[in-house]
Order: C-alpha cells, then structure tokens, then sequence
C-alpha cells in the first residue's frame, strides 16, 4: 500500500463514493520540488521519477477512492533542460464507464501547495484537499488527525 491512502480523508471519501455515479474527476497535485527533494539530482534521471515522484501520491488516492478502475489514454509530459524525468505532466484518463479524469501535475508551484482531488458525482461534488487530510462532501467538511504514516505502519504491522 501507499501512505498517501491512509491519510484522514481518504477512506471516508471511498465510502461516500461507493454506489455513487462517477460523472468526471479533477486531479491537481502541485508542489515545490526544491522544497521536498532539495539536492536530490537522482529524481531527475533516468528511473527517477521527477514529477511523478508526488504524482504516485495522487493516483494511489485517486485509484483507491474511485469506485472503477483508471485507464489513462494521453499524456503531455513537460523535462527541463539536461533532465531525464519530468517537472510536469498533463494526463487524461477515463475510468471504465468512461468518465473523464484530468490531472495536472507540477513541480514548480512555490507557495501554498496543491494537493487536491475533486470528484463529480449524481449526488454531488466529492473533494479531498491538502493530500487527502480534508474531505468535502455537500453535506459538510471533514478533516481528522494526521495518521498517515501510523496508519501505513499498523497496515504492514497487521500482515
């Protein structure tokens, strides 16, 4: 598992989801890579990931709310000069019903960081921001105690 998926709002999200019509889905994850990998030349060869490095994050919560499973189908994936991974990507994905899912993912957002799933649904639009740590529904916010990595390690603790 990843630890992304044990952040507070995640698997009230996927109950809320469960039974609910996916109509379409908003993916935005952006953050400051200097700030979370400063001096770490290897993120930007070969196998290392680049943007996608914090892009797991979001599709390991995305793929775990989402009651169908995620195809994606196109992509635009944007290297800085001499690199060998991405800063940034477009993706576009549909889930098995054909929903459309949009992600952005951008390493060079300073300030306030973007960590955000919106999900259109028949009863409304689901939203997890700030990584998965608040969950808003139409009938209100939630937002929990940061378990994210205690969850991940009673998780493995339990197997």
């Amino acid at each position: 598992s990843w630890h992304s998926r044990f952040a507070a709002g995640v698997a009230p999200a996927r109950a809320w989801l469960a039974g609910r019509e996916v109509r379409g889905a908003r993916i935005v994850w952006r953050e400051d890579g200097r700030a979370w990998h400063p001096g770490q030349a290897w993120i930007w060869d070969a196998g290392g990931l680049g943007v996608f490095d914090p892009g797991i994050n979001a599709l390991s919560i995305a793929t775990h709310i989402l009651p169908r499973p995620v195809l994606l189908f196109d992509a635009l994936l944007e290297f800085p000069e001499n690199r060998e991974a991405p800063i940034a990507a477009g993706l576009r994905l549909r889930d098995t019903a054909g929903a459309p899912i949009s992600m952005d993912l951008d390493w060079r957002q300073t300030g306030l960081q973007s960590w955000d799933i919106e999900v259109d649904t028949d009863a409304g639009m689901l939203r997890l921001s700030e990584g998965g740590a608040v969950l808003t529904v139409p009938s209100g916010i939630e937002r929990a105690e940061d378990r994210e990595y205690a969850g991940l390690y009673a998780h493995f603790a339990a197997l």
